[in-house]
């Protein structure tokens, strides 16, 4: 049964303007595409709502010069398939159909005591690689669709959904993603689904993670608030669980693991400089 949109009903001490947002972000949509020079904005639309929701607001910046692109992998469900055509009908978004089954098939045969999780990470990397192939054809830019939720948590492949040039809701909890994305009408059938990175048949975020995103969010913009930007990695190597107190103890744990051992993604590549 799919998780009841309830559960993602905003906590009462976060604010969110969704009118605004869409206004701002379209602005930097439009902007980003210009000082970068691009024709077209490239999203990878996998049924999910996080890539929904970027489809539509970089549909209402560049009207016709968005093209979205599905990338099934062999263990992608129909429903991703029917959800992504349904939502690039409704709002008429060019969709791309470009299957990594073949890649994803020979990937296991390879290594055939792989598992479901590096799977997910091979098929991450590769849809980006091929999103990187099909902008630079139609002279775009590749935009992001991961969520604040998933950054801070490092719930996301680096290299593969990290690897994008631009993101529009990466300043969104997913609490935040689910209000938005009843403001832009996104259909129910997105909606109503288990958050998933579809990385694998059945896997849930929050089944991985044990907690709710209704649960994390709340926890998650209390840490902002006393260590700051989170893309700043210094600023999250100390975290205490002390000043969390009010929270669940077994949530904070689990958080504040997870940020700290995901650290790695917010850095940039180390580069050696002699000073020749």
């Amino acid at each position: 049964m799919p998780v009841q949109t309830t559960q993602y009903k905003l906590p009462k001490n976060m604010r969110f303007c969704c009118d605004d947002f869409i206004k701002d972000s379209i602005q930097f949509l439009r902007k980003q595409r210009k000082k970068r020079n691009a024709r077209k904005l490239i999203v990878g639309l996998s049924g999910g709502i996080d890539s929904a929701v970027v489809a539509i607001l970089c549909k209402k910046a560049v009207e016709q010069d968005v093209i979205a692109v599905f990338m099934p992998s062999s263990t992608t469900s129909t429903h991703s398939l029917e959800d992504a055509v349904d939502l690039a009908k409704a709002f008429d978004i060019e969709l791309e159909h470009i299957s990594i089954a073949p890649y994803d098939i020979l990937f296991r045969e390879q290594n055939p005591n792989i598992t479901p999780l590096k799977v997910g990470n091979f098929c991450a990397r590769l849809r980006m690689t091929m999103l990187y192939n099909f902008a630079s054809m139609q002279k775009g830019i590749v935009i992001g669709t991961s969520n604040k939720s998933e950054l801070m948590l490092g719930y996301g492949t680096i290299f593969g959904d990290l690897g994008y040039a631009i993101n529009p809701i990466g300043g969104l909890l997913k609490t935040q993603i689910f209000a938005l994305a009843h403001a832009l009408k996104v259909p129910e059938s997105i909606i109503a689904k288990p958050p998933s990175a579809d990385l694998y048949p059945n896997q849930s975020d929050e089944k991985e993670l044990g907690f709710s995103y209704a649960q994390i969010d709340p926890l998650l913009v209390a840490i902002t608030k006393k260590y700051g930007n989170f893309q700043k990695p210094k600023n999250y190597k100390h975290l205490e669980k002390k000043y969390f107190k009010e929270f669940n103890t077994a949530l904070v744990d689990m958080v504040l693991t997870r940020i700290k051992s995901n650290l790695f993604k917010h850095e940039r590549p180390s580069v050696f400089d002699p000073r020749i």
